[in-house]
């Protein structure tokens, strides 16, 4: 018999009754809170669900280190009719998670899009407000973007969105910046963070309470697969092409940079690797 059939057979059979699974509504299996004054970290999500999905580097500085994680909810999707639905989920998953909140507004913005930014300055310009109103309030240590050719429009646009804010704060203002991937992959990922299984269950259940959204796309389902996947292809993009690959069954991949001066700086020479062993926080000094 081929060894290799039961392992396909597996994975095929996991993801059929994951369907059958609960979406949301269950506990965390590790809960952790920030520590008092602990440095805060800012995930600029475009939508309710990518808190998770790229969530994995946050979770371990959150439970490992005891960082302030916070959740900005750029946009609550596109469609109207679930924005507050989509709100209302957002807020158990980031629970679940142990991330705080933040609502841009009501709503959430709309329009995040680079044609927005190009056509309509007067929509967007107000945007780029909120977006420099909240850093200037958290002064995060760091914060998560989604990198500038990340296939979504909304992605791409949030990206943008971030960046034009911070050129509006000053060449005081200083932050370690991870930019994030999920639709379009990074050409240049110069950091892969392993995952842990307890924490990928974890992002895997947190994704699972935007319910709407898996319904009609199980991604939930496929995110320890993609993550495998990270590890095939950061084993070369982030360690050197030829390289030998780190034991990582699960990894996230980011570029890791510094905004500093008013501009984005490179604060590292190659690619890193971070198990499972090594301290995230680390990755902070600068």
């Amino acid at each position: 018999m081929n060894p290799y059939a039961s392992i396909v057979r597996d994975y095929a059979r996991s993801f059929r009754e994951g369907r059958s699974y609960p979406m949301g509504g269950l506990a965390p299996t590790t809960v952790a809170t920030p520590r008092p004054g602990a440095p805060k970290a800012l995930i600029f999500s475009p939508h309710p669900d990518d808190e998770c999905i790229i969530g994995g580097l946050a979770l371990r500085l959150l439970r490992e280190c005891g960082w302030d994680i916070r959740n900005v909810a750029v946009t609550q999707g596109s469609n109207r009719a679930r924005q507050t639905e989509r709100w209302t989920e957002l807020q158990a998953a980031c629970a679940y998670m142990g991330f705080g909140l933040i609502q841009t507004l009501e709503n959430g913005l709309e329009k995040v899009t680079p044609k927005c930014r190009t056509e309509e300055p007067t929509v967007w310009a107000p945007m780029v407000r909120r977006i420099a109103e909240i850093l200037k309030q958290e002064a995060p240590a760091a914060l998560f973007v989604p990198h500038v050719a990340d296939w979504n429009g909304t992605h791409i646009g949030t990206h943008h969105l971030v960046m034009d804010a911070l050129a509006t704060l000053g060449p005081e203002f200083q932050t370690v910046v991870i930019e994030t991937e999920y639709w379009g992959q990074m050409t240049r990922p110069n950091l892969m963070v392993e995952i842990g299984e307890n924490d990928l269950t974890d992002l895997v259940t947190g994704i699972s309470f935007h319910a709407g959204e898996v319904k009609r796309n199980p991604f939930h389902l496929l995110l320890p697969a993609w993550m495998q996947d990270n590890v095939r292809r950061g084993s070369e993009l982030v360690g050197g092409q030829g390289g030998a690959a780190p034991d990582f069954g699960f990894a996230t991949l980011y570029r890791r940079c510094l905004w500093k001066n008013g501009a984005v700086v490179e604060i590292q020479k190659g690619g890193l690797n971070l198990g499972l062993k090594d301290r995230p926080d680390t990755l902070f000094t600068v």
